[in-house]
């Protein structure tokens, strides 16, 4: 990466609202599962490292919206807490059977996130 778009991407970071910062985060990972599903070819060390991102990603999502310090009401934590433990269970289920085509609704849930996260819900 050139050292303009370092730059570039530190000033993005830190100029980026929490929000904006988990709707890029859930959409890098959406991405990362397309393009596994996409590329039918892809080996299989491909398709974990995106599970793994996509993984990790909730885990951290899951943290901040349990923790008492969440600014949210108790029913959207809940609601983002009931979606997580669907999005880590599939996950896992994904990682012991590797099935391309159940990445889908993974992916849909990660768009559907962010563009609620960025205001375009």
């Amino acid at each position: 990466m050139s050292s303009a778009a370092q730059a570039y991407a530190r000033t993005a970071q830190t100029t980026a609202s929490p929000r904006d910062i988990e709707a890029q985060a859930l959409l890098k990972a959406a991405n990362k599962l397309q393009d596994v599903m996409i590329n039918l070819g892809g080996t299989d060390d491909e398709f974990a490292e995106a599970l793994l991102f996509n993984r990790k990603l909730w885990s951290i999502l899951l943290s901040a919206v349990t923790s008492d310090q969440s600014p949210q009401t108790i029913e959207v934590r809940q609601n983002i807490a009931n979606i997580g433990t669907f999005v880590m269970t599939q996950t896992m289920e994904l990682q012991l059977n590797p099935q391309r085509e159940k990445l889908k609704s993974l992916i849909d849930i990660n768009c559907n996130l962010a563009a609620g996260l960025a205001g375009r819900a």
